[in-house]
C-alpha cells in the first residue's frame, strides 16, 4: 500500500497550484477537505496532493456551487448520489456480463444434450446465409 501511496503522491497538485489553477482560496480547498467533499492524499511532509481524480471532483464541486448556487450540504448528498449510481453501473455491467456468461453456458449445455442423446450423432446446424 506503501508504494500506492508514494505513486499518488508524484502524480499530484499541490494546493497552492490547484488553487492558482481554479481561482479559489486555499482554506476554501481546506473547507471542502474538511467536511469530506474532497479527500487529497498526502506526502510525506504531510502537504495536500491532488490527483486527477480530485481535480474531476473539484470541478463537479464549483459547477454546483458557482453556476447552480448549491450548498455544501446539497453537494454532499448529490456526490453521494452519483458515487452510488456509478457503483450501481458497476454492479448491473457485472451481473449482465453474468446473466450472458449464464445463458451462453446453458445454450452450449443444451446443444450437447441433444448431441449426446441423439441416436444419430450430427454436426450442429450451421447458419447458411445466401446473397444474391
Amino acid at each position: 500500500m506503501a508504494a500506492r501511496t508514494s505513486k499518488k503522491a508524484k502524480a499530484g497538485y499541490m494546493i497552492s497550484a490547484v488553487a492558482e489553477l481554479y481561482k479559489l482560496h486555499p482554506q476554501t480547498l481546506r473547507l471542502y477537505e474538511r467536511v469530506g467533499l474532497l479527500k487529497p492524499s498526502r506526502s510525506q511532509g504531510n502537504t495536500r496532493l491532488y490527483t486527477d481524480r480530485d481535480l474531476e471532483r473539484l470541478e463537479v464541486i464549483l459547477t454546483l456551487t458557482r453556476e447552480l448556487g448549491v450548498n455544501l450540504a446539497g453537494i454532499e448528498v448529490i456526490l453521494n448520489m452519483r458515487d452510488k449510481m456509478a457503483d450501481m453501473q458497476l454492479q448491473m455491467e457485472s451481473f449482465i456480463t453474468f446473466v450472458r456468461g449464464e445463458l451462453a453456458r446453458g445454450f452450449n449445455a443444451t446443444n450437447e444434450r441433444r448431441t449426446r442423446n441423439a441416436i444419430v450423432r450430427a454436426a450442429p446446424p450451421r447458419v447458411v446465409r445466401i446473397v444474391k
